[in-house]
């Protein structure tokens, strides 16, 4: 490989350079799988199961790194063995044909290679560079220590992790819930939908925005091998996607099919889309129900000491509430919720017996309200997902409950209440 090419300011720079030629054999053998089905193909060999998360984007980088300090010896060895633990592994594929091509000729231009070939592959070869720029753009962006998604106000200690997912940046991250608050653990290249974000109707190939919860586990062995090694449900339409209408279901976090490692930044029908090895950390991680997973087109990562203040305002509404439901007096109480307000398809006079209930049931013991998580979700409105136990004085357990808020001018109104 010539100096001039590599030997740009910048190693990513230098590395776009590199990653914009492919040995003619290579681009035909992608053009042609991208033109013809996928056939099954056996399943992974133990070793690739066995992989640790992250690590082949690990040596990725790794060889870009070589390639920027012009150690392309170096960088040929590693990825030669990356592409031999990884045969699915496509950019790497990519990578390593780029190198094998500067052992035999200069590389004159970006995508030198013969015009009807480079013409056939080009879908290939543009999803392959939008990866690597992704991939790098991640790293380079990474969130300081210690900063958290600004839609994590609080969680509680059901909340043993959290999931946030940046559209923008083609990310996912990885939380654990500690007692001295979030700690980033992980974080993974993914894909999207292939409209992009901002689901609103059945079969509109968009990822959602907003605030979910994991529902499910799915087996993989009652998937087929499309989805990898398992996935996710989450509980798209939630309550406020359903008030504004949007429709569509089957909203998952899944893997990828045997052939591919990894796909391209947008080429799911909605789902968020990971590596297998990423998403059987994630399986192994997290619970069902009580992980939260924020899905949003750019994450602000704000120091979690910034919203003490949010969440201390919006606990005096919470705790309004509360005070007005123990009293007994449904007609207060009603001031509380929002003309449009709904329980699973309730109107509020209708759920009105069912709150009734609960309070007879309580007596004059009242209740306490613990374990609180408050998430927020701020678009053309501002909205807060609140999920508590309610558990009446003297009792060990109770009820878990989650409601949805809009602020309202100053105020803030419930639009959703329900038991889980």
């Amino acid at each position: 490989m010539p100096g001039s090419a590599l030997k740009i300011g910048l190693w990513a720079l230098a590395c776009v350079a590199l990653w914009s030629s492919w040995p003619a054999r290579a681009l035909a053998a992608q053009a042609e799988k991208a033109q013809t089905p996928a056939r099954k193909t056996p399943a992974a060999a133990p070793r690739a199961a066995a992989v640790r998360d992250g690590e082949a984007e690990a040596r990725l980088i790794e060889i870009y790194r070589l390639i920027g300090r012009s150690a392309n010896r170096e960088a040929l060895k590693q990825a030669e063995g990356l592409v031999k633990d990884h045969p699915n592994f496509q950019l790497a594929q990519l990578v390593y044909g780029d190198l094998l091509a500067g052992q035999m000729r200069p590389v004159k231009t970006l995508g030198d290679v013969p015009e009807g070939e480079a013409k056939a592959a080009a879908p290939v070869l543009a999803d392959l560079r939008k990866e690597s720029q992704q991939r790098l753009r991640a790293l380079r962006e990474r969130p300081a220590p210690g900063l958290v998604p600004s839609q994590f106000l609080a969680l509680s200690p059901q909340n043993k992790h959290a999931i946030a997912v940046d559209a923008s940046k083609s990310r996912l991250y990885l939380f654990e819930n500690t007692a001295t608050g979030l700690k980033l653990v992980a974080d993974y290249y993914i894909s999207v939908g292939k409209l992009g974000t901002e689901k609103a109707v059945e079969g509109d190939q968009r990822t959602p925005l907003g605030v979910y919860f994991i529902t499910s586990n799915l087996n993989p062995r009652s998937l087929k091998d499309f989805y990898g090694a398992g996935a996710l449900p989450i509980n798209y339409p939630n309550q406020l996607d359903l008030k504004r209408g949007k429709t569509g279901s089957g909203i998952w976090l899944h893997g990828t099919p045997p052939e591919q490692f990894s796909r391209a930044p947008q080429a799911s029908d909605g789902c968020v889309v990971l590596a297998n090895p990423d998403l059987e950390r994630i399986i192994r991680t997290v619970e069902v129900r009580s992980t939260p997973v924020v899905i949003s087109q750019s994450l602000k990562w704000v120091p979690p000491q910034s919203l003490k203040a949010e969440v201390q305002s919006f606990e005096e509404a919470l705790k309004g509430w509360h005070t007005t439901k123990s009293s007994g007096d449904i007609r207060k109480l009603t001031a509380w919720y929002t003309p449009d307000f709904t329980s699973y398809g309730k109107t509020f006079a209708q759920w009105t017996p069912t709150l009734q209930s609960e309070l007879k049931q309580v007596g004059n013991r009242g209740t306490q309200i613990k374990d609180v998580s408050y998430l927020r979700w701020t678009d053309t409105a501002d909205t807060m997902v609140v999920t508590f136990g309610e558990v009446a004085k003297g009792a060990r357990t109770g009820l878990t409950k989650r409601q949805y808020w809009v602020r309202q001018g100053t105020q803030w109104k419930i639009f959703f209440e329900g038991t889980l």
